[in-house]
């Protein structure tokens, strides 16, 4: 009786080694199938993908002294218009919005010399700080949550470039993925922008990324703004806040974020080298620069996204001949046409034409 006793034990033991065996197994075999990072919009063959997930494989293993960034130090910075978002015209967010707002939905809270502006915005234009000091012309006495409903509000516009696109649905998915995966691995996201800032705060506060970029993660050009009653004062030592007191957009304009305003902004605000960068112009070349800078402690990359694809999207860049300038710079070059594998949300496809002549002559007329 005692050694049948002994025998149901030692059965029940060895059945209990194979179900912890088996559950060790199972959890090893699902490890295996669970999904590659960035394999959901970007193609496996993608080297720069690769290169992404090596390199954040390498800074977040405290194993690799040589590599590991602690997670205060993760720091990503991320240009707006062309790296996260279509900038082509005619689906560039705030010029767009600032044409249909002079035009369309506010003519009467503007200037006919703004409203001549708006309407002579062609393909080719310069979204330059003439432009932009235009744009904070344009929204001079709204308050800032105003402004900020406007942007909301101008998102839920359709774009006439594509089919099915609203404003706000012109982020990259393969760069939307990104940003989740750096955020996943402890990485610090910021979006320095050419768009306004409370623009891309708006922008970015009802994106896809929108769980990964905090609003005091974005910086942005800035337009000056006041309490009411102190607009021509200079200085803002000269009066207080109080409480029930608004800000407003005076019309004033201080500083375009691009060029080496990026890197002076980066410096000012977040004050260290970030480790990651990534840009799409000339104009993000100083962040880039300043990102990888050989005094920056920790290892560090910078990407540049060309746009390259001229079938899902309105890409007229040559690859090869962006491809190779921005390695000889020091960054690596992300084509749009082979590292995304997806670009926008299903559904969402270039127009027959990218850009269908409107006359805004007639706008101008009803506006006058």
């Amino acid at each position: 009786m005692e050694h049948s006793h002994s025998k149901r034990k030692a059965l029940i033991g060895v059945l209990l080694m194979l179900i912890a065996a088996t559950a060790i197994i199972t959890a090893i075999w699902l490890a295996g199938k669970k999904p590659q990072p960035l394999s959901t919009y970007w193609p496996s063959d993608s080297t720069v993908a690769q290169s992404l997930r090596s390199y954040v494989s390498k800074v977040t293993n405290p194993k690799d002294p040589d590599n590991y960034i602690p997670e205060k130090d993760r720091i990503a910075v991320f240009d707006m218009d062309g790296t996260l978002t279509c900038e082509t015209y005619y689906t560039y967010y705030d010029t767009m919005m600032f044409i249909e707002y002079c035009l369309d939905d506010h003519p009467e809270k503007v200037s006919d010399e703004l409203k001549q502006v708006a309407a002579a915005i062609e393909p080719g234009y310069l979204a330059d700080e003439t432009l932009a000091r235009n744009f904070a012309r344009a929204y001079a006495g709204m308050t800032v949550e105003e402004f900020y409903d406007y942007v909301v509000e101008f998102g839920q516009k359709y774009t006439a470039s594509f089919t099915n696109m609203r404003y706000i649905d012109n982020f990259y998915l393969p760069m939307v993925e990104l940003v989740e995966y750096l955020y996943d691995n402890g990485f610090t996201i910021y979006v320095i922008s050419g768009t306004e800032r409370t623009t891309t705060r708006a922008i970015v506060a009802n994106s896809p990324i929108r769980d990964f970029v905090t609003p005091n993660h974005v910086i942005g050009t800035d337009f000056e703004v006041k309490q009411p009653g102190h607009e021509e004062q200079s200085s803002n030592m000269d009066f207080k806040y109080e409480n029930g007191d608004e800000l407003i957009l005076t019309g004033g304009f201080i500083q375009k974020n691009l060029n080496a305003n990026k890197s002076i902004y980066i410096e000012r605000e977040i004050g260290q080298r970030p480790v990651l960068a990534f840009g799409n112009s000339g104009s993000d070349t100083s962040m880039m620069n300043y990102t990888i800078d050989s005094r920056n402690p920790y290892p560090a990359q910078a990407y540049m996204v060309v746009a390259d694809d001229s079938v899902r999207e309105w890409g007229k860049q040559d690859w090869e001949t962006k491809s190779a300038e921005y390695i000889a710079k020091g960054y690596i070059p992300v084509s749009m046409k082979n590292d995304f594998a997806q670009i926008y949300a299903e559904g969402i496809v270039p127009a027959a034409e990218q850009y269908q002549p409107r006359d805004w002559s007639e706008e101008y007329e009803k506006a006058a």
